[in-house]
């Protein structure tokens, strides 16, 4: 098995008991902390994936508007 997904395996596990951990001692349910627990991640997840799409756009702006700055000619004939 590969270390990378050896290391996001027990990543995971340390997530999920911390996230466990902390609902459990906040609500004393083990049904609601456990809830907490697998739903925390997922939505995390999903918030991640937007978080990186938001960077490749920034990024992608950034690095035109430095190709514009590299060619002023460009910038000055309308097409930037």
């Amino acid at each position: 098995m590969p270390l990378d997904l050896i290391k996001t395996a027990t990543y995971l596990s340390i997530h999920l008991t911390v996230g466990f951990t902390v609902a459990y001692v906040m609500t004393g349910s083990v049904a609601l902390a456990g809830g907490i627990a697998l739903i925390e991640p997922v939505i995390n997840a999903v918030a991640f994936f937007f978080h990186e799409k938001a960077w490749k756009h920034y990024l992608a702006r950034r690095a035109e508007a430095g190709s514009d700055r590299a060619n002023p000619a460009r910038h000055q004939a309308g097409l930037a």
